[in-house]
C-alpha cells in the first residue's frame, strides 16, 4: 500500500473511531501483522486501550487475526486491512442506495449494520422499528413484520450476508493447516474463511418477532445506557443468537458498476438501449460473481420477456437494438451464440476499461485543455506515434504539440519509448515513440484521488475545529428549542431563544455549513472516480 492510502486510512479511522484507534490502525497498516504486546510497546499505548481498539477494528472487519508466524503455540497476530478501512469513505453511498431500492426501512437497516459492524437480525429489527416509531406521529408505530420484510429483501438480493463464524476465523490457520515437522508454520497472512464460503450465507434464521417499535422518550437517559444489555437479553429469546449479519460490500459495488454501465449506454446511445442493458444486468445480478468477465448468457427471447411493461417494443425492434449494441465500438454487449434467437452477454471487463478510459480523458481535458485531451485520445487509439505523426494527426502546430506532449510526459500521463536502429543508441538513428499505458496511468490517477480525498477531509476537520465554539453554541440552542417545542412553549419564548445567536454569527454559521456541504459533496464525487478506477484495476488482475 502507498503512503497516500495509509494517510487516508488514518484520517478515516480518526474521524469515525477516535485518535487511539487511528494510532493502532495506522501502526498495523505500516508494520504488518503483529501480536498484542508488540503493538502496545511500539505505540506506547496501555494494553487495555490496545485491546479495546483492536475490538473496534475487528468488529468493523478492518482487522483480521490468526495464529502467529511461529506456529499454533505462538501469540495471536493482528493484521489491518487497508481496503476495508477505505470502504468507510463509501458509507453514505451504501446507505443512499439502500434508501433508493428499499425505502427508509432499508436505509436504516444498512445504516445500523454499518455503524455497529455486525448485528443479529432480531437486534436490527427492534432498533430500526424503534427509530422509525420515534419519527412517526404520536399514536402510530412501526410493526416488526415490516422491518423483517425489508431485511429479508436485502438478504435475498445479497446486500446483507451472514458473518463467518468467529471460532473458524480464529482457528482457521490451526485447524486446516496443522504444523508438522519439516513444514513451515501457518502465518497470520493465512486468509480467514470468507462469508461466501459459508453455505448458509444468505439463509434467514427462524426468528419469532411479534410486536411494534417503542417510542423513545428524551428523558430516559439511563435506559439509553442500558440499551446494549437489554438488546442482548432480548435477542436470546428470538432464536437467532450467535447469527450475525454484515453488509455485503461486493454486492453494493456490483450495483454501482451496473449503474455506471447503464448510464454510459444511455449517454452514448439512448434510453431504450440502456433499459435493455439494465434488464440483462438485472437478470444475472445474483448469478454473476464479482470477478466474472461476462454476465451469464441470455437469449433474446428471455430478454424480451423480462423487459419492463412500459417498454412496449416489438421483437424485431429488440433484435435491431441488440445488433446495434453488439456492433457499437464500446463493446458493452457481445454475442455468444445463436440459440434462442441469439445469446447475448454484457462484457463487464471491456465496459470497465472503457469507463476508466473516459475518466482519464476527462481528467486530461479538465487539467490541460481540449487540445491536450485530443493528443491523449489519439495516443490511446493509435498506441505508438512519433512527435511529427502526433502533430499531423491531431492537426496542432508543431510548437504547441511539442509543449503539450512534454507537459503530459512530465506528469507521467504519457510515456516515451526509444527504439534504436543501431546498438549504439545514437539519437539520430533512434525512433522516439509516444504512448499511453492505460493501466499505470489509472493507478497514478487513483493515488491522486486518494490524496485529494485526504486533503478534503483535513480541510473539513480544520474548518470544524476553527468554528468549534460557534457550532457548539448552535447545537445547544437547537437542543433548547427542541425541548421547549416538545413541552409546548409560547412563540415568544422560542423567539427569545433563537435571538441568542446574533445576526453575524448566524451568517457565519450559514457560510460554514455551505462550505462543509460543498466539501462533503466533493468527497462523494471524487469517490465515484475512485470506485471506477479501483474496479478497472481489479478487473485487470482477474483476467
Amino acid at each position: 500500500m502507498t503512503a497516500q492510502e495509509v494517510r487516508l486510512c488514518g484520517l478515516l479511522l480518526q474521524e469515525h473511531f477516535g485518535e487511539v484507534v487511528e494510532r493502532i490502525g495506522t501502526h498495523l497498516l505500516r508494520g504488518g501483522a503483529q501480536n498484542l504486546r508488540t503493538i502496545a510497546n511500539e505505540t506506547n499505548t496501555p494494553l487495555d486501550l490496545v485491546k479495546k481498539s483492536l475490538c473496534v477494528l475487528v468488529q468493523h472487519g478492518a482487522c483480521e487475526f490468526g495464529s502467529g508466524r511461529r506456529g499454533p503455540g505462538s501469540p495471536v497476530e493482528y493484521r489491518a486491512s487497508c481496503e476495508r478501512v477505505l470502504r468507510v469513505l463509501r458509507y453514505p453511498r451504501y446507505i443512499y442506495t439502500a434508501k433508493t431500492l428499499y425505502g427508509d426501512t432499508g436505509e436504516l437497516i444498512v445504516e445500523e449494520v454499518l455503524q455497529r459492524g455486525h448485528m443479529t437480525m432480531s437486534n436490527t429489527v427492534k432498533t430500526v422499528a424503534d427509530r422509525l416509531t420515534h419519527n412517526m406521529e404520536e399514536g402510530r408505530s412501526m410493526e416488526y413484520s415490516e422491518v423483517v420484510s425489508a431485511f429479508s429483501k436485502l438478504v435475498e438480493t445479497h446486500f446483507l450476508q451472514r458473518c463467518p463464524p468467529v471460532a473458524e476465523m480464529g482457528t482457521a490457520a490451526t485447524s486446516t493447516n496443522p504444523a508438522t515437522p519439516g513444514t513451515p508454520a501457518a502465518s497470520a497472512s493465512t486468509a480467514p474463511p470468507t462469508a461466501e464460503s459459508n453455505p448458509d450465507c444468505y439463509k434467514l434464521p427462524h426468528v419469532t418477532l411479534i410486536g411494534r417499535g417503542k417510542r423513545r422518550r428524551s428523558s430516559d437517559d439511563s435506559e439509553e445506557q442500558r440499551g446494549g444489555k437489554k438488546a442482548k437479553m432480548d435477542s436470546e429469546s428470538c432464536g437467532d443468537e450467535g447469527i450475525y449479519w454484515q453488509v455485503n460490500f461486493e454486492r453494493f459495488h456490483q450495483h454501482f458498476r451496473d449503474q455506471a454501465i447503464i448510464s454510459a449506454v444511455a449517454s452514448k446511445l439512448d434510453q431504450t438501449s440502456s433499459e435493455i442493458v439494465r434488464t440483462m444486468l438485472r437478470m444475472s445480478e445474483v448469478t454473476t460473481t464479482q470477478t466474472a468477465a461476462y454476465t451469464q448468457p441470455l437469449s433474446a427471447n428471455e430478454i424480451f420477456r423480462s423487459l419492463p411493461p412500459n417498454y412496449s417494443i416489438s421483437r424485431p425492434i429488440l433484435d435491431q437494438y441488440l445488433s446495434l449494441l453488439v456492433d457499437d465500438p464500446m463493446e458493452f454487449v457481445g454475442k455468444s451464440g445463436d440459440s434462442g434467437g441469439g445469446m447475448y452477454v454484457v462484457n463487464l471487463q471491456r465496459a470497465l476499461a472503457n469507463l476508466a478510459r473516459a475518466t482519464l480523458e476527462s481528467v486530461v481535458q479538465e487539467r490541460f485543455g481540449s487540445r491536450s485531451a485530443r493528443i491523449f485520445r489519439l495516443l490511446l487509439r493509435k498506441r505508438h506515434l512519433e512527435q511529427k505523426q502526433v502533430e499531423d494527426f491531431a492537426m496542432i502546430p508543431a510548437k504547441e504539440a511539442k509543449d503539450m506532449l512534454y507537459t503530459l510526459l512530465s506528469e507521467n500521463l504519457v510515456q516515451l519509448q526509444e527504439i534504436p536502429k543501431t546498438p549504439d543508441h545514437a539519437p539520430s538513428r533512434t525512433f522516439y515513440l509516444y504512448t499511453v499505458n492505460q493501466l499505470p496511468t489509472a493507478r497514478l490517477l487513483l493515488q491522486h484521488c486518494y490524496k485529494t480525498v485526504a486533503n478534503l477531509i483535513e480541510r473539513r476537520l480544520f474548518e470544524t475545529k476553527e468554528n468549534k465554539r460557534l457550532l457548539e453554541k448552535s447545537q445547544r440552542i437547537e437542543a433548547i428549542l427542541a425541548s421547549l417545542q416538545a413541552s409546548g412553549a409560547e412563540p415568544e419564548q422560542l423567539t427569545e431563544v433563537e435571538e441568542m445567536i446574533t445576526a453575524p454569527e448566524r451568517q457565519q454559521l450559514e457560510a460554514l455549513r455551505h462550505h462543509i456541504n460543498k466539501l462533503d459533496s466533493t468527497e462523494n464525487q471524487v469517490d465515484e472516480t475512485v470506485f471506477l478506477l479501483e474496479s478497472y484495476i481489479f478487473s485487470t488482475k482477474t483476467k
